[in-house]
């Protein structure tokens, strides 16, 4: 009996540190911001009732976070698998599963096939096929256009942004079935703030990105002054976009003015980070992005309740 105890420590062990390898493949802080527009999407969408207690409500609300999160999960991995040599050159992704050799190439396949193939299934059975098509969609053009293309061309920034940007349109559509106006609003205000976070993001790891042959910045020169003034014109464009929920009846003029606040907000942010062009202020526009999004999420939702 005093024998098998040790085995049974390391089997308990190695059971937790492969869960703990899994839930780094689905990369669970980001896939949850993810998921998060695609049920405010959902909640946004006409014919949905904001009854809060309502079972009917949350077990919907429940199968569309697992359902994406699953999807989102299953293009995570992807992301890994094919950027495992990237990733072991980085410092702060050397000790993800596969660059640290923890895990095979296979196993990550599989766990990627398995997962992004029930989430589409679970979106297409329990809302419907739009939608669940629509995460496939998501799904191919994260994995295997935006991830290869990091290390050709900055326009990976741009075609990511549209997978980026599909999941609160995907949440509409599990809604309404359709495509309506309403979730393209929802798709554009995502759409066009992942730029300056993407952005501010690879000024602060340029060294890193340098490193692992990833181009993500607008300019090949840390230096520059361009990747401030690309961060202030898309932003710049998140302060009109804010009347768009108000025209198509979104939201109030209440909530289309503390839209248009933390529009200026990031604008501002933007402007500094242009003006110094360093570390301190690069950072403020990533946190500012880290606050902008989910507090539009947030307004739209408060409004309709």
């Amino acid at each position: 009996m005093l024998s098998e105890a040790p085995a049974r420590q390391k089997w308990h062990v190695s059971v937790l540190g492969r869960v703990r390898d899994y839930n780094q493949l689905l990369k669970p802080n980001l896939s949850g911001m993810v998921v998060f527009s695609s049920v405010t999407g959902y909640l946004m969408a006409p014919g949905v009732a904001l009854h809060l207690g309502s079972l009917g409500l949350w077990q919907q609300i429940i199968t569309l976070f697992v359902g994406g999160m699953l999807v989102t999960g299953g293009a995570n991995t992807i992301n890994q698998i094919l950027e495992k040599d990237s990733d072991g050159l980085m410092k702060r992704t050397r000790l993800r599963p596969m660059p640290d050799r923890r895990m095979g190439t296979s196993e990550a396949w599989a766990f990627a096939v398995f997962t992004g193939l029930a989430g589409v299934f679970m979106l297409s059975y329990y809302f419907n096929v739009r939608a669940g098509l629509l995460s496939f969609v998501s799904l191919l053009l994260y994995a295997f256009a935006y991830t290869p293309l990091k290390k050709i061309h900055p326009v990976a920034v741009l075609v990511g942004a549209i997978p980026g940007a599909l999941p609160p349109l995907i949440g509409w559509v599990a809604g309404t079935g359709g495509f309506g106006l309403g979730g393209w609003v929802i798709f554009f205000l995502q759409f066009f703030w992942q730029f300056p976070h993407f952005w501010a993001i690879a000024w602060v790891a340029y060294d890193d990105y340098n490193n692992a042959g990833i181009r993500m910045l607008p300019t090949r020169e840390k230096e520059s002054k361009f990747t401030g003034l690309q961060c202030m014109i898309y932003s710049l464009i998140l302060i009109p976009m804010s009347l768009m929920p108000r025209f198509v009846g979104l939201i109030g003029n209440t909530g289309m003015m503390i839209c248009m606040l933390f529009g200026i907000m990031y604008f501002a942010a933007s402007v500094v980070f242009y003006i110094k062009n360093d570390y301190k202020s690069a950072r403020r526009v990533m946190f500012a992005s880290f606050l902008y999004l989910p507090a539009i999420l947030l307004t739209l939702l408060g409004d309709k309740m």
